[in-house]
């Protein structure tokens, strides 16, 4: 029996690892693509089809031949990051994405799913986030913006089949803690682990909406086997915020370290709230199924369990 062929850019990082992982254990067949700059072969699960390549290299399309299905995950995606380097964030999160798009129509790829961003909602301040109201402020944002107009471009003007999800604060199993400025449960989580004191920036009063990874993922599998839900824009977020210093305190209510944190001025560009609008998701059926206090249990486990494997390997 053929095994229906799924492609995943970005497939060696967090949210594309976890994917490839989930799509597996379905039964199809996974062509992972990443260039490996931000992730790492460690990520992806065995049985992959693994393919080293950028998004923007000219012959990425003969990699979609054939797929059912391609997921587009491959992004520059660190706030700081792309603010430093605006050109080649163009370059990976624009062109990049127009590239994967332009394949997909050459190929006649049936459905692509576009990875876009909370950070589209940055400048607009009353909340739940709908995906109707949008205002990038920042480098990133702006980039995904312009990203998912080319995907609206492509949709358009050439009948090109793509659904585009919105993730909020997605957590979970091989989060990048390797910035410079880790996401914020892989900070606390690591430091706490390692008997430190986390950086919070600002007065931790800054609220966030967090979703698993797994839930996120749940949503990507029913995208793929219900195609009278294709086609839409979805936020993917708990529709539920937290501020900064509870989800410390939740983290160390599981880890017990003793410690607290330091408090830095705030980093710039950040959006003091994110709120997720999920009833257009909700609608189709789905709903998030991780609780908070559940997720960062599992999460503090996962963390505790890598740092113990670093540590031997070292």
């Amino acid at each position: 029996m053929v095994r229906e062929k799924i492609v995943v850019t970005g497939a060696a990082g967090f949210i594309g690892s976890n994917l490839c992982k989930m799509l597996l254990q379905e039964g199809y067949f996974v062509v992972a693509i990443d260039n490996l700059l931000a992730g790492t072969l460690e990520n992806l699960p065995e049985g992959v089809d693994f393919k080293k390549i950028d998004v923007c290299d000219s012959d990425f399309g003969r990699y979609v031949e054939g797929a059912s299905a391609v997921f587009h995950l491959a992004a520059r995606n660190c706030l700081d990051d792309c603010a430093k380097n605006p050109v080649d964030t163009a370059r990976i999160n624009v062109m990049g994405t127009a590239n994967v798009l332009q394949a997909c129509v050459e190929y006649r790829v049936p459905h692509v799913i576009y990875s876009d961003t909370s950070a589209e909602y940055e400048g607009i301040d009353s909340f739940p986030s709908k995906t109707d109201r949008v205002k990038p402020m920042s480098i990133y944002a702006c980039s995904k913006r312009s990203g998912a107009l080319i995907a609206e471009g492509f949709k358009n003007y050439y009948g090109l089949n793509i659904s585009t999800v919105r993730y909020f604060n997605v957590y979970g199993p091989a989060q990048d803690w390797r910035r410079v400025i880790p996401p914020v449960m892989s900070a606390f989580t690591i430091k706490l682990l390692q008997g430190q004191r986390p950086f919070i920036y600002g007065t931790g009063e800054k609220r966030r909406d967090f979703i698993h990874v797994d839930d996120i993922n749940r949503f990507h599998l029913q995208l793929v086997r219900e195609k009278n839900i294709q086609g839409g824009i979805y936020n993917l977020g708990s529709g539920k915020d937290y501020s900064i210093l509870e989800i410390f305190q939740m983290i160390e209510n599981e880890i017990q370290s003793g410690l607290e944190p330091i408090f830095k001025p705030e980093l710039p560009g950040e959006a003091f709230r994110t709120l997720a609008d999920i009833s257009e998701t909700q609608r189709v059926g789905w709903e998030p199924r991780i609780s908070i206090q559940e997720g960062i249990k599992s999460f503090v486990e996962y963390t505790r369990e890598r740092l113990s494997r670093e540590l031997k390997a070292n």
